[in-house]
């Protein structure tokens, strides 16, 4: 089990190396359309399970959305503390 900061922590290192394979790497050479595309995706599927589909579902989706925000972060240049700033 990682916390959210853990798992910004490791997302940062495999960009920041260019870890090859990585699917965060390719996400974040994609750039920040596709993946705020992938957000609003993970967003809604949240949602709908969360509606739908009960909790262990609903928590399924939420950690992909958060995993995408992150990436989402990381292609745009953020820190932790930018988006910390804001809470």
């Amino acid at each position: 089990m990682k916390t959210f900061d853990e798992l910004f922590a490791e997302l940062q290192a495999k960009v920041a190396a260019g870890t090859p394979g990585s699917h965060t790497v390719a996400a974040v050479e994609r750039g920040v359309h596709a993946i705020g595309k992938k957000v609003v995706e993970e967003a809604a599927e949240a949602w709908m399970a969360a509606e739908h589909e009960g909790p262990e579902r609903a928590a399924e989706e939420i950690s992909q959305l958060l995993y995408q925000a992150q990436v989402l972060m990381l292609a745009s240049g953020l820190e932790l503390k930018d988006v910390y700033r804001h809470l």
